[in-house]
């Protein structure tokens, strides 16, 4: 991208990302084309293979707990409790890239989708049919995309977010970075959730140094 934009560095199933998403939904609102969100894909936990243990399943309700305290934002942790999960982060961050070739800005609402689909529907994200049908819900064709999902461009695509973000220090997320600056420098917006007053006004401060 090309002058002062927005990179932010989430997941489609990290908790504090889905709290986060009005943040981002606010920025979007304020400053829409003007401060482009360009979205990488941070990688929570891809490739997880093992069924999620009843002590994991309390430990994660424990956390939305305190994301659903911090942000308003609704939570069913039914979705859970279904026979065999595994929490595998990398199809859900594969559909967000694969949609992100169409344009960010979609990929941005594609992603506050899949966040709502998964945290407060109650529906398996991790599952190439609940990732056609939110696909479908944005007007893609749904079985162009679940082919381009299931295709090792875009595996590889997404395995290069991770690295994109390990390379950039990310180190949690939601991570969300600005710029350039007059001297080709990026800055933490923020590093972890934080309300939405405290990143605009740090967003407002920069935008402002930068028309001085």
């Amino acid at each position: 991208m090309d002058g002062p934009h927005l990179i932010y560095f989430s997941d489609p199933m990290c908790s504090w990302c889905y709290g986060f998403s009005t943040v981002i939904e606010n920025i979007r609102r304020a400053y829409g084309a003007a401060l482009p969100v360009r979205v990488v894909m941070g990688g929570l936990r891809p490739g997880t293979t093992t069924p999620m243990k009843p002590e994991a399943r309390r430990e994660i309700a424990g956390h939305w707990t305190h994301v659903h305290e911090a942000s308003g934002l609704p939570f069913d942790a039914a979705v859970l409790e279904r026979e065999g999960f595994v929490y595998d982060t990398d199809p859900a961050a594969r559909a967000v890239v694969v949609v992100r070739r169409e344009s960010q800005d979609l990929a941005l609402r594609f992603l506050g989708a899949t966040q709502r689909a998964f945290y407060a529907e109650n529906r398996d994200v991790t599952s190439a049919d609940t990732l056609g049908d939110i696909a479908a819900d944005f007007g893609l064709d749904r079985s162009a995309f679940l082919e381009a999902w299931a295709s090792e461009d875009a595996k590889k695509e997404t395995w290069g977010d991770y690295a994109l973000s390990q390379r950039a220090g990310v180190t949690g997320f939601p991570t969300l970075v600005g710029g350039p600056n007059e001297h080709g420098v990026y800055g933490v917006v923020t590093r972890g959730y934080a309300p939405s007053a405290q990143v605009m006004g740090v967003i407002t401060s920069w935008i402002s140094s930068i028309a001085a």
